[in-house]
């Protein structure tokens, strides 16, 4: 079954208009690839019965497995059902045990007629159940050669239906070949194009593949094989690992579910040490990555946000003459930032971070995106880093940025310190 290949519909004006996030295609991406089911389309299309029909007919000719999300639901743009029985010319039929399912979900509630709808599907089609919504799925085979699989768009209603049903029927049906594994290297500091420059011969491997790419400043650079369990694919993809280390291990923070974040906790949680933090353009969002990680009390004293000028020299301690004559957003106020925050809550390492994150306040010798971040260490030695980001970036992602940047910076100097 290895040559049969799978593609995803998702149906939902919702999705063309960006008012949801289509993690389905991205949830059911990654279910395909660990069935070792290859997949190479994707396709949002609205709720219009012409449009669907028109992706159906794509899909039915270059692939053999069709995963359709969306337009299950009881309301009248919900087509998914019949416009697929309309393109195979199938009738609809109702099916008593659907509707006895949805009536007992009900209880003493009254039903609206509509929901009756959804216990309509095609004449000769399985019922793919839903165990916490309405709108059950169906697994069908129009003709030889062609399954398609309808869920639900509600990734909470998805889940259980691949997992429960789906997965099994793959795997009884003889889909399920070699999964498909992956290691991934995580960058910070260094640009996708300048990373793959460095792996370049390496990137027209075919067997492991070697991919880049990048997502708010970080570059990755993603092994992948096929192989019939972890320990075969690990035999395949390290030495390429290796290689790749070697060349560009000096921007390489971590791997696959690793973050700047994590990784900084887990070094200073091995060394017991700990951290306090100051911010100032950034408003926090330093603060908030450090703690959506668990665990984070182990290390992390604390942190202040201390935007205006006025509580930089109350709180931290910074040199009004100082703020007057460089400005906040200078390297000296960044490390006395950084020193201050440090003292004030008793940590082994500050950090700080004060720039101008725009679309205002720039001048024509600190334009917007210039950030200054202030590190203090244990034992008294203060440092200060000049992170600029591309005034055309917008302001969120440069204080995303920034924070990051600050903590690999703190990262950088961990491991320097750790060696000497």
């Amino acid at each position: 079954m290895s040559n049969k290949t799978a593609e995803v519909l998702c149906i939902g004006t919702e999705l063309l208009l960006g008012e949801i996030t289509n993690t389905n295609a991205q949830y059911l991406a990654q279910q395909l690839a660990m069935l070792g089911i290859s997949h190479f389309y994707q396709t949002v299309v609205g709720d219009n019965v012409g449009r669907i029909q028109k992706a159906l007919a794509i899909a039915a000719g270059r692939s053999n497995l069709i995963i359709t999300t969306g337009g299950l639901g009881p309301t009248a743009d919900d087509l998914t059902t019949q416009t697929i029985a309309e393109f195979f010319d199938t009738p609809l039929v109702e099916r008593a045990e659907v509707w006895a399912t949805i009536q007992a979900r009900f209880g003493d509630r009254p039903i609206p007629p509509s929901n009756r709808k959804q216990a309509l599907l095609p004449q000769g089609a399985e019922i793919l159940p839903n165990p916490t919504g309405t709108a059950p799925g169906m697994i069908w085979q129009p003709r030889p050669g062609l399954v398609i699989m309808t869920f639900p768009g509600v990734p909470s209603e998805l889940y259980p239906m691949w997992t429960e049903t789906a997965v099994p029927w793959l795997h009884a049906q003889g889909w399920v070949s070699d999964p498909i594994w992956s290691r991934v290297l995580l960058y910070w500091g260094i640009g996708e194009s300048a990373l793959a420059e460095q792996v370049d011969d390496l990137l027209q491997l075919s067997c492991p593949t070697v991919a880049p790419y990048a997502n708010y400043g970080q570059a990755r650079l993603r092994i992948t094989t096929k192989a019939p369990d972890r320990e075969a694919a690990r035999a395949i993809i390290e030495p390429i690992e290796r290689e790749i280390l070697r060349r560009t291990g000096a921007y390489c923070y971590g791997f696959d579910e690793d973050t700047l974040e994590s990784v900084v906790g887990d070094h200073l949680r091995s060394a017991h040490q700990t951290l306090a933090i100051a911010e100032s353009c950034t408003g926090g969002w330093l603060g908030q990555m450090i703690t959506a990680v668990p665990g984070c009390s182990d290390y992390f004293r604390g942190g202040v946000i201390t935007y205006s000028n006025q509580l930089k020299i109350d709180l931290l301690g910074v040199s009004a003459p100082d703020l007057e004559q460089y400005g906040a957003v200078s390297p000296i106020v960044a490390e006395q930032m950084a020193k201050g925050v440090q003292q004030k809550l008793g940590a082994d390492w500050g950090i700080s971070i004060t720039g101008i994150a725009g679309p205002g306040g720039a001048t024509d010798t600190k334009p917007v995106g210039l950030v200054y971040i202030g590190l203090a260490c244990p034992g008294g030695e203060v440092k200060s880093f000049v992170h600029k980001n591309s005034p055309s970036k917008d302001r969120n992602w440069i204080r995303r940025v920034s924070a990051c940047s600050a903590l690999n910076h703190l990262r950088e100097r961990f491991v320097m310190i750790q060696k000497t």
